[in-house]
């Protein structure tokens, strides 16, 4: 607790100095001023942007009252703060910018370097290596979702073309007589994202999965027609197409670690070719 005390006065103290020499330079436009540091209406005017004037005051009034409680608990801690403790704090103020500027250019490194997309044999190599990492959380799904109402007319006419998915006869039905249709034969739903789409809990929407392929409900005015082209059940290895996101991270991840440890071994052996770097005796 005490080192993330420690390291919240060391960042704030990093911004704030940061920003001194700005805050002391002027006063036009300045809305609050505390011992010669200013907050700007510019700065105030954009937190408030579009609020009414109860709301935009409110905000301001919080702004002001945390920008100024941050700034004295600093200026209170710089004046009591020991030398060790300020070579300290440089210290770790030098080592964060270096860690963060290192990270930004093997970022930047890693962006213009990695390739994009991964082969399917790279993927099918992970996915046969890692079985038991790909399991499915909750059952998913390919199909035809069709809500009509109650009263619509020729359902066992459609119920028919749904089961010979008769795309052509669906849509025609669909326009002419569905308030809601959703055709998801070449992509996996989840059991979660169908629900989003019929008022039924997942538990009983995993239930009537298991052991059909046509699942109806009904509301006071509504039928939801869900019928099943594809489907693979919770606790199941997942479709491999299914797995690839995060088969893809793995890969990529995997080769970004291998790519700057190899960077870094380069530009180090490069280091000690120039001369930039010299060993010294005892």
């Amino acid at each position: 607790m005490k080192q993330t005390v420690f390291l919240y006065f060391l960042l704030a103290g990093f911004l704030l100095s940061g920003c001194t020499a700005f805050e002391k330079k002027q006063q036009v436009g300045a809305a609050v001023e505390l011992n010669g540091r200013y907050l700007y209406h510019s700065t105030l005017d954009s937190l408030t942007l579009g609020l009414d004037s109860i709301d935009s005051l409110r905000v301001t009034e919080q702004y002001i009252r945390q920008w100024a409680e941050d700034l004295l608990v600093y200026e209170q801690g710089e004046k009591r703060m020991s030398g060790s403790e300020r070579t300290a704090i440089e210290n770790m103020v030098d080592n964060y910018k270096k860690t963060l500027l290192a990270q930004v250019y093997e970022r930047k490194l890693i962006d213009r370097n990695m390739p994009k997309d991964f082969a399917d044999s790279a993927v099918n190599a992970v996915y046969n290596q890692m079985p038991d990492r790909f399991q499915l959380d909750e059952s998913i799904m390919k199909g035809i979702l069709l809500v009509v109402p109650n009263d619509a007319p020729k359902l066992d006419k459609l119920r028919k073309q749904l089961s010979e998915v008769s795309l052509d006869a669906i849509e025609k039905y669909a326009y002419q007589n569905a308030s809601g249709y959703e055709l998801f034969i070449d992509k996996w739903m989840t059991t979660t994202h169908m629900t989003n789409s019929i008022p039924v809990e997942r538990a009983e929407l995993e239930a009537k999965l298991k052991n059909s392929n046509h699942i109806e409900f009904t509301d006071s005015t509504k039928t939801y027609i869900l019928q099943i082209t594809e489907k693979h059940m919770r606790g199941e290895a997942m479709p491999v197409e299914y797995a690839r996101p995060q088969i893809e991270k793995i890969l990529r991840n995997a080769r970004e670690v291998e790519f700057m440890h190899n960077e870094r071994e380069r530009l180090y052996k490069k280091a000690i070719q120039d001369g930039k770097i010299k060993f010294y005796e005892r």
